[in-house]
């Protein structure tokens, strides 16, 4: 059986100037072929000109495409699928048929039934229709192949869950970060279930975690779907992990071609060391809080400095805790995070794909932008008793999706939020009330997740709960952040949850930042702040000085008691006196309360000169801030 494609002395030249010189390559079915090269080695080149969709300068030699091709219909499949019945139901069998891209015309039919089956990852390209949601590009590129089925949004979410961005299909995709854009382009190229899928560089510009992910993707879509795939890079790593065979390309000319690891060690030579970036544990950085303050003016406090001067960063995917004393001003800067509480001063910045957006400025198209994709889980979650789990997780919050769909998300992130499948289908018709504690509040974590959030902000999540029902938080939590890649902020005053779940904490006091690190490192610092200061043993001398205290207290009382005894035997006659000035009395008392009336109203304007000279709010509860 021919190879499913064969380069033959393919040669490449604009206007006499080679890129590609007597290339030669053979692909099989289901093969994985790595292209390695240094910038400008002409490997981009390569993949263009095996897509074949439109003309690349001076094209000589063959570009062989060996396929089975029905008689009916024309639909191409693989060479091995010769003399089988076409797979479309026309009753129609796949014959042998060869074209060469390097010579038929670029409106050739026979060439554009081979193009269809191919699907290209251009390098640095987000081929993406941007004011568009996720699932809507995904929809747009099955009618763009026209996708005949009767099941459009099942195919759908099921290549969305392919890629493992299911959990973003409401998203705009312009607000994507650059990972997540990859795997969507990825799923609109599988749309087209392709025999041949060319990724030309296709993890060049994300960070480490974001790169594996996609290379797992890839891999796993190889695997499962059997297509072969070409795919080119300047790193080593991505070759040694992906790749079947290797090439290595250098000034457009093959000097290379075997075992990836041969090839790999090929590239090398000469360099004295590998340098290699470390993978990252987190992300790049989703907020930037600059000089935060946020003040009030309190009745009972006068000024208060609730947020006073603070500065930090999270990062994508890290769980960042903020921990201290009550009325520290940690609940405060959670929510101004959110962007619910407006803060006096300072920068709080929140990443929406690949852009900033201020929160300190309202409004739909500036920090609307980013409270659409941040989600608050406060400890007094709200769930309608009388509504089932299904109910709660999308009519209650205004998710219109179709049912078959809704069910469907909703049971992906039940089980995100740790349930099993088996668990999750068995409570979408229950009403919550029928719920214990721990379910309700993972089924609160789960009604958060359903409208997608890059960010979860959470208050006291563990609040009064039980060891066991602490634990089905901590795992929901950890395993949101792995499965869908979550940032999260976590106000909690429960430093073994917080041990257990914080990758950093910082420790709030007075409204200011006291450090910031490792749980681990932090949490001793808070513990010793709050511990009461430990008393000294008494002295010899302050021993005597207590005894001649306690002496002195017991003669007093003795003194009382004989002085109430006096005051009962003149009761009689004072209440008979009391009666006589009563008047006098309640005049008095209209008098002194108009007096602390204008006292109140003196302090309440200058509470609001106060206010309006430090551009700050009012804050009438006296309350802790």
């Amino acid at each position: 059986m021919s190879a499913f494609i064969e380069v033959k002395n393919l040669s490449v030249d604009f206007d006499g100037k080679f890129v590609l010189q007597n290339v030669n390559l053979t692909v099989d079915e289901g093969e994985v072929i790595g292209i390695l090269g240094k910038s400008g080695a002409g490997k981009t080149i390569l993949m263009h000109v095996l897509r074949g969709t439109e003309a690349i300068g001076n094209v000589t030699g063959q570009v062989l495409y060996n396929v089975a091709r029905c008689e009916c219909c024309h639909h191409v499949e693989f060479p091995s699928m010769v003399g089988k019945k076409c797979n479309c139901g026309c009753n129609g069998k796949y014959e042998p048929f060869s074209v060469d891209f390097a010579t038929a015309d670029l409106h050739d039919e026979s060439r554009k039934d081979v193009t269809r089956r191919i699907s290209i990852m251009i390098q640095r390209t987000f081929a993406l229709y941007g004011d568009d949601s996720v699932l809507t590009n995904i929809l747009n590129a099955l009618n763009e192949v026209g996708y005949k089925g009767t099941d459009t949004i099942k195919k759908a979410a099921d290549l969305l869950e392919e890629v493992n961005v299911s959990h973003r299909m409401l998203h705009i995709a312009r607000e994507l970060s650059g990972g997540e854009k990859q795997r969507v382009v990825l799923a609109r190229q599988l749309v087209k279930e392709p025999l041949l899928l060319l990724a030309d560089e296709p993890t060049g510009t994300l960070d480490p975690m974001n790169a594996d992910l996609v290379h797992k993707i890839l891999t796993k879509a190889v695997e499962t779907r059997g297509m072969t795939m070409i795919i080119t890079s300047h790193w080593p790593d991505v070759i040694l992990e992906l790749a079947h065979k290797a090439i290595l390309l250098d000034e457009g000319k093959v000097i290379g071609m075997g075992d990836p690891k041969t090839i790999v060690d090929q590239f090398m030579e000469g360099y004295t060391e590998i340098v290699t970036e470390k993978p990252k544990e987190f992300g790049e950085p989703i907020i930037k809080v600059e000089h935060l303050t946020k003040k009030y003016v309190s009745v009972d406090r006068g000024v208060v400095r609730a947020v006073d001067d603070i500065s930090f960063e999270v990062y994508e995917r890290e769980i960042f805790g903020l921990i201290g004393e009550s009325g520290a001003g940690k609940t405060t800067t959670s929510k101004i995070l959110i962007g619910v509480v407006p803060p006096t001063s300072g920068e709080v910045l929140v990443r929406v794909g690949e852009e900033w957006v201020d929160m300190t400025v309202p409004g739909v198209d500036n920090k609307g932008r980013a409270t659409k994709y941040m989600g608050i889980l406060y400890q007094e979650y709200c769930l309608y008793p009388h509504s089932t789990v299904i109910e709660n997780l999308t009519e209650s919050i205004s998710l219109d999706l179709p049912y078959e769909l809704g069910v469907r998300k909703a049971i992906q992130t039940l089980k995100v939020a740790g349930f099993t499948e088996e668990g999750a289908k068995s409570i979408l018709n229950k009403q919550t009330f029928e719920l214990s504690e721990g379910e309700r509040h993972r089924v609160a974590m789960a009604q958060v997740l359903m409208k997608e959030p890059n960010i979860v902000i959470m208050d006291e999540p563990t609040g009064t709960m039980d060891p066991l029902t602490r634990a089905s938080v901590t795992n929901s939590i950890l395993n949101a952040r792995e499965k869908l890649g979550e940032t999260f902020v976590i106000v909690s005053h429960d430093m073994d949850f917080v041990h257990e779940v914080c990758d950093r904490v910082a420790y709030i006091k007075g409204g200011k930042i006291e450090a910031i690190g490792d749980p681990h490192d932090i949490v001793p610092k808070l513990m010793k702040d709050e511990r009461p200061s430990e008393k000294k043993p008494a002295s010899k001398d302050e021993k005597e000085k207590k005894a001649a205290k306690d002496d002195k207290t017991a003669k007093d009382e003795k003194k009382s008691k004989s002085k109430t005894t006096e005051k009962t035997a003149a009761k009689t006659t004072v209440k008979t006196t009391s009666k006589a000035t009563s008047k006098t009395t309640k005049t008095t008392a209209k008098s002194a309360s108009k007096t602390d009336a204008s006292k109140k109203a003196d302090l309440s304007k200058a509470e609001e000169k106060a206010a309006e000279k430090e551009n700050i709010e009012i804050n009438t509860d006296g309350g802790c801030v």
